[in-house]
């Protein structure tokens, strides 16, 4: 095994832990496919790294930070719905991405690339995936019982608004870093097959955190390995692993 394939498993292990720990959280929030939509809003991001040869995730988080600050920005200046400028912008960003975003290079931005990984990256990722762990284990209890009633929340001494704004910036960093496994396309999958896997056989919501977390773990580990003997894009490989451990945790379950 290269040098180079280890640090691509040791990246897919983390940031795919972190994906399905944190979509744990999304899904009993009812938020799932919000990933699928910033990870749409990274691909302008992305074909700028592409095209002036920098770190992608970069790109990815510039254009994430720049695209909910416009949509921020025209909630405040409209009467349209969220979801209405989303769409405008998530469709804008689209539409930018496939503009400038060099022919030769559109599969790495839309399915993902693990074969080009170096040390510092790796350093870099698994110290970002451990903070991420960290703060969404500590908000993690809070956001369920947010989601149950805001009202009550607020009754137990906590800042609705604080903690939405640290939830959602969690959601765009581990998007960021998962466009660099999975491409801006399959972002969502990345973030809720493995909690919808973890749904299936966990008995509490402890358990449901952790198994989903290993479910995305090792989805991704499973999905560089067939990269590894394959060669077919890691991206829908990891999909497809994930998939697959999903119905694996249906028979289990029954």
């Amino acid at each position: 095994m290269t040098e180079k394939m280890v640090y691509a498993l040791i990246l897919g292990a983390f940031v795919g832990g972190v994906a399905g720990y944190l979509g744990s959280l999304m899904l009993t929030k009812r938020m799932a496919l919000v990933g699928g939509a910033l990870g749409h809003l990274t691909l302008p991001g992305m074909a700028i790294a592409l095209a002036y040869d920098f770190d992608v995730s970069v790109g990815a988080i510039l254009f994430l930070a720049l695209g909910v600050s416009i949509i921020w920005l025209l909630e405040q200046k409209t009467s349209l719905h969220l979801e209405a400028l989303a769409a405008v912008v998530f469709s804008s960003s689209l539409a930018i991405a496939f503009l400038f975003l060099p022919k030769e290079e559109m599969d790495i931005a839309l399915l993902g690339d693990v074969s080009q990984i170096s040390f510092s990256t790796v350093l870099i990722t698994v110290i970002l995936t451990s903070v991420l762990y960290f703060v969404i284990r500590h908000i993690y209890s809070k956001m369920v019982l947010m989601g149950i009633s805001s009202d009550l929340a607020q009754t137990q001494g906590i800042n609705v608004k604080n903690y939405n704004v640290i939830y959602l910036i969690c959601i765009a960093v581990t998007v960021a870093l998962g466009v660099r496994i999975v491409g801006g396309l399959m972002t969502a999958a990345l973030l809720a097959i493995p909690a919808c896997t973890a749904k299936n056989i966990s008995q509490h919501l402890s358990q449901y955190a952790i198994v989903s977390m290993f479910a995305g773990a090792a989805a991704s580990v499973l999905g560089i390995i067939g990269f590894a003997l394959t060669g077919a894009p890691a991206g829908p490989l990891i999909i497809i692993a994930s998939a697959i451990l999903f119905l694996i945790s249906i028979f289990v379950k029954s």
